[in-house]
């Protein structure tokens, strides 16, 4: 079957990159005209544009999402919400909750010609996932006046899409403990098959994905209680037979050297390989 190049995507038959064409289209749309108009209206009236552009993207990718506990978090509230990461998919799905959302986005993504004009518009919070330190104080601020304008905002405690191995960071329930913000976990699963990038450009249709909310954990209670929260979100996802998550095998992925991510104790064969070849590499 014959390859397909459309920007960034990858398609495999003509039907497809039909498909492929209108779903560049309306990318290109949001971030090139739409943007601006979002980034120059209140949130409250630019947020149901934004979840108005991203439902429509889920339509033309024709993924048949299927959610839980939509009716958990409190729409008048604000809470540090905290998914599992498979893929780009992810924060198109999250645009489902009833919520106002703002995201924290790895730097490298800002340098993307037509995605980072978008973030930069639309003022998504910008992070350095490899520089901890630097820049805490601004993201604390950010987040607390996000919060303060009745917005939710999204980080990825894994930091990386690397696999459902990948371990939580602390920091996204410190900070949520230290800003007095409940945190909203959500168990995805299914979307790294809807754009594999980067490990391939490879763009499906018709994927199954889902998407179960978890109940919102108490201001102050984030940060003691990481540890079992990290374990039940991935024996949720663990135990998706049809929709299984994204599982991180070097031999097909790599190792990623350089690349600021850690293995959860809980994979201990992967664990100890990871730390072999970075002990090697320091040798």
């Amino acid at each position: 079957m014959r390859r397909f190049r459309i920007g960034r995507f990858e398609t495999l038959g003509l039907r497809d990159a039909a498909r492929g064409s209108l779903l560049a289209a309306h990318a290109a749309i949001g971030a090139g005209a739409l943007a601006p108009g979002i980034a120059s209206l209140p949130h409250r009236l630019g947020a149901p544009l934004a979840r108005s552009w991203a439902l429509t993207a889920l339509k033309l990718a024709d993924v048949r999402l299927e959610t839980h506990g939509l009716d958990l978090p409190d729409p008048e509230s604000q809470y540090l919400v905290t998914p599992l990461h498979e893929g780009f998919a992810d924060a198109v799905v999250l645009t489902e909750l009833p919520l106002d959302l703002r995201f924290v986005v790895r730097d490298e993504l800002f340098d993307w010609p037509l995605l980072g004009r978008a973030l930069r518009l639309t003022d998504q919070i910008l992070v350095q996932p490899e520089r901890r330190v630097v820049g805490l104080r601004n993201l604390l601020a950010r987040i607390e006046a996000s919060a303060s304008r009745g917005e939710s905002v999204v980080m990825f405690p894994q930091g990386s899409i690397l696999g459902v191995e990948t371990a939580f960071r602390a920091g996204p329930f410190r900070i949520a403990d230290m800003l007095g913000v409940p945190v909203l976990p959500i168990v995805i699963t299914g979307t790294h098959k809807v754009w594999e990038h980067p490990y391939s450009d490879r763009l499906r249709f018709g994927q199954a994905v889902e998407m179960t909310v978890l109940p919102p954990l108490a201001v102050g209670a984030a940060a003691r209680s990481t540890r079992q929260l990290e374990t039940q979100m991935k024996e949720i996802a663990l135990r998706r037979h049809a929709i299984p998550p994204r599982r991180f095998d070097p031999d097909r992925d790599g190792l990623w050297d350089g690349y600021d991510y850690e293995i959860d104790p809980s994979f201990p064969d992967l664990l100890e390989r990871v730390a072999a070849h970075r002990l090697a590499l320091r040798a």
